[in-house]
């Protein structure tokens, strides 16, 4: 019996992608094994942070890198180390900045929503979040005058296709920080395969998510610079001491970016888009239904199923797929404009077959 069985959980498809509320995503073989076994031994941790660094940065071109709790954790203690520096009185102090610089510059479309607002985040560092420009709209000139400021801890920029507004290129905003000699801090959360193309915008610290596309235990890798990476490091002996990473989550944040190196991603993006393909082949041909494929905003290597329909239809058909059994959760976050998506990466055969017999069912009632 398995664990849902056992205690009696709900029994989820998730096609909304890597979404917290769900659990987020699902682990390789290897990865799994290694967090087992991580589980039943000892180590010093850091030496196995040391390890981390030393195999991310190889991995990934960074000059350093550490391993903390999660995403969201990675953007507090990101914003905090740039306050501190390596001060262990000032990382003492936090969350009180008194006498910190404590201004974080960010394009008013950035700051998001992700299950909590971004900005607190950033609060929680003992920061003051400054929002430039407005949400449609934010320009270099914008962040120059917030960033202007003498108090400006950094600039926090989100690469998402949750960011709002006129698109803010990412490397002249950090050029535009390094001008006034202010670090630059880019939250990557679901942005895994796109690692280099944000470091070289020349960011100071680029954050990703260990659990997302890559399917490690929950935690957030925080990439960029040896003395900024070093500063993260030290908040583990302040307010970071409740964000730390565990051994598991480590170890196997190493097994999931071993098990990308290892990965033919050409390979691996083809079978993506002709699983999408057949998906909506079939599900263009129910009643009421245009199915197409979407490229993901933000430039992730694979599509989206994209079922359009008339809008009162959209809503009550993401509501009728998550009230059944097994629950079918989708990305109804255009479904007031009629189109619901769906991400099929993590989905078996076998659960895309699930999720268009019940499309037809409900289509066809």
């Amino acid at each position: 019996m398995g664990l849902r069985d056992h205690y009696g959980l709900t029994h989820v498809i998730n096609a909304r992608g890597p979404f917290t509320p769900l659990g987020v995503s699902r682990s390789e073989p290897r990865v799994a094994a290694a967090t087992a076994e991580a589980l039943g031994e000892f180590f010093v941790m850091e030496e196995v942070q040391d390890l981390a660094s030393r195999v991310l940065a190889e991995a990934t071109g960074a000059q350093a890198a550490t391993v903390v709790h999660c995403t969201s954790s990675a953007i507090t203690l990101a914003v905090a180390a740039s306050m501190t520096g390596p001060s262990p009185e000032r990382i003492a102090a936090l969350p009180d900045s008194s006498g910190m610089p404590t201004r974080v510059v960010l394009p008013a479309g950035h700051a998001v929503h992700y299950g909590h607002p971004l900005v607190q985040d950033i609060r929680l560092a003992g920061a003051t979040p400054v929002l430039a420009g407005t949400q449609d709209d934010c320009v270099i000139d914008d962040l120059e005058r917030e960033l202007a400021h003498p108090d400006t801890a950094c600039l926090l920029l989100v690469s998402s296709r949750l960011v709002r507004g006129a698109h803010v290129p990412l490397a002249e905003a950090v050029a535009a920080a390094h001008r006034r000699g202010v670090p630059a801090v880019v939250d990557g959360a679901a942005q895994d395969f796109r690692i280099a193309e944000l470091l070289a915008t020349g960011a100071d610290l680029v954050l990703v998510s260990g659990q997302k596309y890559l399917g490690s235990p929950t935690a957030g890798v925080v990439l960029g610079g040896a003395g900024p990476v070093s500063a993260v490091r030290a908040q583990e002996k302040g307010i970071g001491r409740a964000m730390k990473a565990s051994k598991e989550a480590v170890l196997g944040v190493l097994a999931a970016f071993q098990v990308r190196q290892d990965t033919d991603l050409g390979a691996w993006q083809r079978a993506q888009t002709e699983k999408v393909t057949r998906f909506i082949e079939r599900a263009g041909a129910l009643p009421g239904v245009r199915a197409a494929l979407a490229a993901d905003p933000t430039g992730l290597p694979f599509p989206r199923a994209s079922l359009r329909m008339d809008a009162a239809d959209a809503v009550a058909l993401a509501q009728a797929l998550r009230a059944g059994s097994p629950a079918i959760w989708v990305m109804d976050h255009r479904q007031d404009d009629g189109e619901l998506l769906l991400e099929l990466v993590p989905l078996t055969d076998e659960e895309i077959d699930t999720v268009l017999d019940r499309l037809g069912k409900l289509l066809a009632g």
